[in-house]
């Protein structure tokens, strides 16, 4: 599952190849906007809100309008020079096209693709909670949401989208570690929420403008986490193996010695 900071680092390569562009062509290969052309629409720039890619477009006499996308487990954009090959991803996983003189921007396995009016958006996305990577960030209106639901998980809670927008299993499991907490403990026992909450903010700001992960600090390879990805690893601070829990799309990961369970 991308992390804000994934979505976040796309939408700045999108804002690289496309921001000031004038559109010489477009091609949509999702059935909703199959017939949509955007030859002759400017690029006026590219932004992200929580896990949503948000390219926003201008033309002359007409009124603004957002190409909305979401990368869910496995979409990605790539940007390539005019007649440079594309080897982001095969071709039949391509849902988006868009072209410029200097830049040809490719979707790959794109979801909830869609154009609407700029106006629009908090229409779309009003639900979201505070951005951790955006100028609405705030942990008391992130802890108030998660505490209106005390008996979810705080692994739920953290990534309820509606809570705090940007969060993935990545620094869902990262930050549940580093705070001691147990992930199926209920909010209403977690003892420090803002603490959490901001602890979560840090580091997924951290990573912001680099496509490496870290959470502990260190970008050489094996060593970027405590626990995400490390099942039946040594715990980095006790050396009890980590273990890992599957269901559906939530993976999570954790020390049994340094998050007890509680009940």
């Amino acid at each position: 599952m991308p992390e804000g900071d994934t979505v976040w680092n796309t939408a700045r390569v999108l804002e690289r190849a496309l921001a000031g562009d004038v559109l010489t062509g477009s091609d949509f290969r999702v059935p909703q906007l199959a017939t949509t052309r955007l030859a002759g629409w400017t690029v006026a720039g590219s932004g992200s809100r929580g896990k949503h890619l948000l390219l926003r477009l201008t033309k002359a006499g007409e009124a603004p309008r957002t190409l909305h996308s979401h990368l869910r487990m496995d979409g990605a954009w790539r940007a390539y020079a005019p007649g440079e090959r594309w080897s982001g991803r095969p071709s039949h996983l391509i849902r988006v096209v868009i072209r410029s003189a200097r830049s040809v921007a490719v979707g790959y396995h794109l979801h909830e693709v869609a154009l609407i009016p700029t106006a629009d958006e908090d229409k779309l996305l009003g639900h979201l909670g505070p951005d951790l990577l955006g100028p609405d960030w705030d942990p008391a209106e992130a802890v108030r949401r998660i505490s209106a639901k005390p008996d979810v998980t705080v692994a739920e809670a953290l990534l309820d989208q509606r809570n705090l927008a940007g969060i993935g299993n990545l620094y869902k499991a990262e930050t549940l570690f580093l705070r001691g907490v147990w992930p199926w403990t209920p909010v209403a026992k977690v003892a420090d929420l803002t603490g959490m909450v901001e602890l979560a903010q840090k580091l997924v700001a951290s990573n912001r403008g680099r496509w490496t992960q870290t959470t502990t600090g260190s970008l050489r390879r094996g060593t970027t986490s405590y626990v995400y990805g490390r099942r039946a690893q040594p715990c980095r601070r006790c050396g009890t193996a980590i273990e890992k829990a599957d269901s559906d799309e939530r993976i999570t990961y954790w020390c049994p010695q340094c998050q007890p369970r509680t009940d």
